[in-house]
């Protein structure tokens, strides 16, 4: 297998990769920031435009929704990006790990990197900062802007073991 050269401090380049987005509204001030960090590190990296945006309601239906992007061939891999934020009911333990399931099922049973960019955070406060909240950057801090530069690095990786 091939080892890669790539100096991990550099940022991994997109061009001629395409790649698509899956958004849940829920939690919109979060995901948001965290979208607008993800198409910013994809433009930064030469990522084609325009990268596909689907919205779904929350993030218990983003594995679907990310399969049905899947089979169409027209990308590369998938970002996925939402967040789901713990309250005072069971609710956050099901839904965050399942979506988490689903994404990572969908990534193994397609071949197709499923990137997850979902937040699973205690607070606001805390998924506010993981959105690039702490410093106001679109990059910086962002874990949109983070999953968007893994998929790359994913992307790179799998053509270097001649998977894709």
């Amino acid at each position: 297998m091939a080892k890669s050269t790539r100096d991990p401090k550099q940022q991994p380049k997109g061009a001629g990769m395409h790649f698509a987005i899956v958004a849940g509204r829920f939690n919109a001030h979060i995901v948001d920031p965290l979208l607008k960090g993800a198409l910013a590190a994809f433009k930064k990296a030469g990522v084609p435009d325009p990268v596909p945006v689907i919205y779904v309601p929350g993030a218990f239906e983003i594995p679907l929704a990310a399969k049905k992007l899947i089979e169409t061939k027209k990308y590369d891999a998938v970002l996925t990006l939402g967040a789901v934020i713990r309250g005072d009911t069971p609710h956050f333990d099901f839904v965050a790990g399942e979506c988490a399931r689903g994404v990572m099922q969908v990534s193994l049973v397609t071949g197709v990197p499923v990137i997850f960019g979902v937040l699973t955070t205690d607070t606001d406060a805390q998924a506010v900062a993981r959105a690039g909240g702490s410093t106001g950057d679109l990059i910086v801090d962002n874990k949109g802007a983070e999953c968007a530069f893994s998929a790359i690095e994913t992307v790179e990786a799998l053509r270097l073991a001649g998977q894709k």
